[in-house]
């Protein structure tokens, strides 16, 4: 929210089965955005300085979840998606946002999964995934990445040393670029209700400036502890005025985003509160009550652990959400358990 990228740890992605899906689907009806497309050309330049010209708008526009999600919010429907969007038990997950999967195609739903054949058979106009290492779109296979890029145009955003704002801002230009309605009354609204949100959040750290909060993630070795600078949601959180942990900045042996700590160690920063990676690859607060330096935080001895939605999607509604809910939480939890 990495290489160890900011929304998901290498260690983390180690631990999913790299699988390939085999097969082709049957080609589904174009989805497009909200309003109708024109046929003059289409330009756009991604953040890599890519310089994307096509003949016409894209119609057909393949997705990451997270980029899915965002784009569906600022009304871009894609026709299909890649990265995390299924549960096991057959549910949407939650990094896909308000994206209907029912709806779309898709052609991986794990890290390393990527289904190129099905891909092609899509007869894409346009794939659009975030970057939080450089030139390196999410979820896309590196040894995939080659075949990718022949079959269509491809758009990178990157989500890494950017503010929280400007990524929004910069889905919600691309979903314009694409034919949606950037005065449509759910947009405008999102807009508002994340405006509102912020603003909660930046009243409620003026009225608990004793109040420390952590930001971490866990795999049964390590855990791994938010550096702010390089998450632009907590980075934003700050800005509002919260008292975040942050370590110092990480080597480049450990690859950024984060400290990485022994559990042995894990008792290295004190918080009042603890939000805790909510995706469903991270260790689950269950399990690491089993670590005893972890379970003699004064934050886990109280109860004060809440979700951190590490792969929440890029739009205004996504972080009004996130927000919301951050604040409801912070605003029962104790500020007088650390100094």
């Amino acid at each position: 929210m990495a290489a160890v990228p900011r929304r998901t740890l290498l260690a983390l992605a180690t631990l999913i089965g790299v699988s390939a899906c085999g097969g082709t689907a049957a080609r589904p009806a174009p989805a497009t955005a909200s309003t109708s497309a024109g046929q003059s050309a289409w330009t756009w330049t991604d953040d890599r300085g890519k310089n994307i010209f096509l003949p016409r708008r894209p119609q057909r526009v393949v997705a990451q979840s997270v980029a899915a999600a965002a784009l569906w919010d600022f009304g871009v429907r894609p026709i299909a998606v890649f990265g995390p969007h299924r549960l096991k038990d057959g549910g949407r997950d939650p990094e896909v946002g308000e994206v209907d999967i029912a709806k779309v195609e898709s052609i991986g739903n794990v890290w390393g999964e990527f289904n190129v054949e099905n891909y092609a058979s899509l007869q894409p106009d346009l794939l659009v995934a975030g970057m939080y290492q450089k030139n390196t779109l999410w979820y896309v296979p590196q040894e995939s990445a080659p075949a990718v890029d022949q079959i269509a145009r491809s758009v990178g955003v990157q989500l890494s040393g950017k503010p929280l704002v400007e990524i929004i801002e910069k889905y919600g230009q691309l979903a314009a670029a694409l034919g949606a309605d950037p005065q449509a009354a759910p947009v405008v609204e999102a807009k508002n209700r994340f405006d509102a949100a912020s603003a909660a959040l930046k009243a409620l750290a003026a009225a608990k400036p004793g109040l420390k909060v952590m930001v971490v993630t866990a795999t049964p070795d390590n855990l791994y502890v938010a550096y702010l600078p390089d998450h632009p949601d907590i980075k934003y959180w700050g800005e509002l005025g919260l008292d975040i942990v942050s370590p110092e900045r990480p080597t480049e042996r450990e690859g950024g985003f984060w400290e990485v700590l022994s559990w042995e160690n894990a008792d290295k920063y004190q918080a009042d509160v603890i939000l805790v990676d909510a995706r469903s690859q991270s260790m689950k607060i269950g399990e690491m009550a089993k670590k005893p330096t972890w379970a003699k935080l004064p934050a886990v001895k109280a109860g004060q652990l809440y979700p951190w939605h590490a792969a929440e999607r890029y739009s205004h509604l996504g972080y009004a959400k996130v927000m919301e809910e951050l604040k409801a939480n912070l605003e029962k939890a104790r500020d007088d358990l650390v100094r």
